[in-house]
């Protein structure tokens, strides 16, 4: 059986390529893509790779994974640091989470220091550009083989 892991990329990640390219570098959000699903190959998983720039939507996305998928990957962009109701709903799927951000939040405005996700969530990876996403994949597969 091949597991499922659901990729989420939250608002504005749709202009990464040209949207401040010295702070979340060049690669576009279909170069992530991409890369995702190589890795999850790699991995011997499946992925559902989205974005929005809708709250509400991202939510129904988290909802629908429950029972469904094997885990959610995580970049909530800005509403990592404002999204209450984001927190509940990856609680509430009952799904391990991986938290991912391009650039390492802690070298940014002080604002972008607090998490709403990190401490839900099994392993958070930032700084390290579009590597973080191949490397929370890796660790879903090593985490799905325990199941």
């Amino acid at each position: 059986m091949t597991h499922t892991v659901l990729v989420l990329n939250g608002p504005n990640l749709n202009l990464l390529g040209t949207r401040e390219p010295a702070t979340y570098g060049r690669e576009t959000l279909a170069d992530i893509s991409a890369l995702c699903t190589r890795t999850a190959e790699e991995c011997g998983l499946a992925v559902e790779f989205r974005q929005t720039n809708h709250e509400g939507e991202l939510i129904e996305w988290i909802h629908l994974a429950r029972g469904r998928c094997a885990g959610i990957l995580i970049n909530p962009a800005a509403w990592t640091h404002t999204s209450v109701a984001i927190r509940d709903a990856l609680l509430a799927s009952e799904l391990p989470v991986i938290e991912v951000h391009l650039s390492n939040v802690h070298k940014r405005e002080p604002f972008r220091h607090r998490s709403f996700v990190s401490d839900i969530a099994v392993g958070v990876i930032c700084g390290l550009g579009s590597h973080g996403y191949r490397m929370a994949l890796q660790h879903f597969s090593q985490l799905l083989k325990k199941d």
